[in-house]
């Protein structure tokens, strides 16, 4: 494998050796090296290497179908007894809840409260840490009976929550334990039909004169109608409708950049076009802009089945601002503006990766945290959070899945693991 320097000192990769495989995108290596033996005599990838940084560019991509697509899921196991995620040193992460069922979204209240939707039992469930100790000592049913419940938000007070089929009002929070009522305050079909990408994440304007819902493709690659693969705003007052922006296959986490009205998301790009097409993105969204789907990929890189059919729309479509590892599944972000961790994380993204099934060699299944100077992405990221992967590639052996991201009030990172029924709380500890 040959090694070129670039010129901040880093090492740049065409092809990087990860358990013996080569994946072919560039990366810069500013941290650990490509792998690492953990004490237990584990060898584990540069993938799961904590502080591992990564740079992908446009033009180092492979062409479509440079490598065979892939199908290869991981196997969820049992947590093994002992079993600890690692962070960068002077951090430490402990579990903050657990036996829940498929946990997603989560909102902090100004009580410190934890809402939290868990998915595929269609449920809101309240978590609280009474005594200040990390650990949940009480979980109670705040709502039920939602399909799919997934995006989560507080606006004046109240709790919203967004669904499969619509965006619900829940009612004011405060003195309740549980929710007296719900109303939707979107029209039948403003989210789409079922099936498909079924997240339908929430964020409100910082002026709270509108809310932003993001809706993913029913398919992986095809032509479908709006609201399918687009970020909807609507106005809260009067419940207009408008398609924010397009050409987002499947957008998912949704969040402001501190102190700004400036929109940014994290999207699930295509699969079937080889282990290294189409890496997700993070990206700030530009209103009315389009993003390429179906018909290109990360500016006017024309879909091979689709590109012929709109050329017009390959021409303009624009290229996100940070690229992620094909197939990693960038589920949610959250910028740091908390005052627990040390002063460069602040302005800083976490994103959740869910984790691959479309790739060779697995990729995924940690927390990242993207890059950002002067309020602007630099285009880098770096593995923040890493352990739920144990073992193998054919299939990769997992007991978590990072799916939803937050902030406490006093500025700990929660994890929600969708498959292992887990939050984590990742805390500063050195000096």
């Amino acid at each position: 494998m040959q090694l070129q320097f670039d010129r901040c000192g880093g090492k740049t990769l065409a092809g990087v050796q990860r358990f013996g495989a080569v994946v072919g995108l560039s990366v810069l290596l500013l941290g650990p090296s490509l792998a690492i033996e953990e004490a237990s005599g584990v060898s584990i990838g540069a993938d799961e290497a904590i502080g591992t940084q990564y740079h992908i560019r446009v033009d180092d991509l492979p062409a479509p179908y440079a490598t065979k697509s892939v199908g290869n899921r991981p196997v969820v196991i049992d947590r093994p007894a002992g079993a600890q995620l690692r962070v960068p040193e002077g951090f430490e992460v402990s579990l903050f809840a657990d036996g829940l069922q498929h946990p997603r979204g989560m909102v902090v209240a100004p009580d410190g409260a934890v809402f939290l939707t868990e998915a595929n039992v269609g449920r809101v469930t309240r978590l609280v840490d009474q005594d200040g100790d990390g650990r949940v000592d009480t979980k109670t049913v705040f709502a039920r009976d939602f399909r799919l419940p997934s995006g989560i938000a507080i606006h004046e007070g109240d709790l919203y929550i967004a669904d499969e089929r619509a965006v619900w009002w829940l009612g004011a929070l405060e003195g309740r334990e549980a929710a007296e009522g719900r109303r939707p305050i979107t029209r039948a079909g403003a989210l789409g039909d079922a099936g498909g990408h079924w997240t339908r994440m929430l964020k409100f304007s910082p002026d709270g004169k509108s809310f932003f819902v993001s809706v993913g493709s029913e398919s992986n690659v095809s032509e479908e109608p709006k609201p399918r693969a687009t970020i909807q705003r609507f106005d809260l007052e009067s419940g207009a409708q408008k398609v924010y922006a397009s050409g987002l296959r499947n957008p998912v986490g949704l969040a402001f950049y501190p102190e700004s009205d400036r929109l940014f998301t994290v999207v699930n790009e295509r699969d079937g076009l080889g282990d290294n097409l189409v890496p997700d993105f993070l990206t700030e969204v530009t209103e009315d802009g389009f993003y390429g789907w179906p018909y290109a990929y990360l500016g006017a890189n024309a879909d091979p089945k689709f590109g012929d059919i709109r050329p017009d729309l390959v021409a303009t479509t624009l290229e996100p601002d940070v690229l992620l590892a094909a197939h990693s599944a960038a589920l949610d972000l959250v910028f740091y503006d908390g005052e627990q961790f040390p002063e460069d994380y602040l302005g800083d993204a976490f994103v959740a990766f869910h984790g691959s099934w479309n790739a060779s060699v697995p990729t995924g299944y940690k927390v990242v945290r993207v890059h950002f100077e002067n309020g602007e992405p630099v285009g880098s990221y770096e593995t923040f959070v890493a352990g739920f992967w144990t073992e193998g590639e054919t299939p990769a052996r997992v007991w978590g899945r990072p799916a939803g991201l937050a902030l406490t009030q006093e500025g700990h990172l929660l994890i929600a693991d969708d498959e292992g029924g887990t939050i984590w709380r990742v805390s500063w500890a050195g000096d």
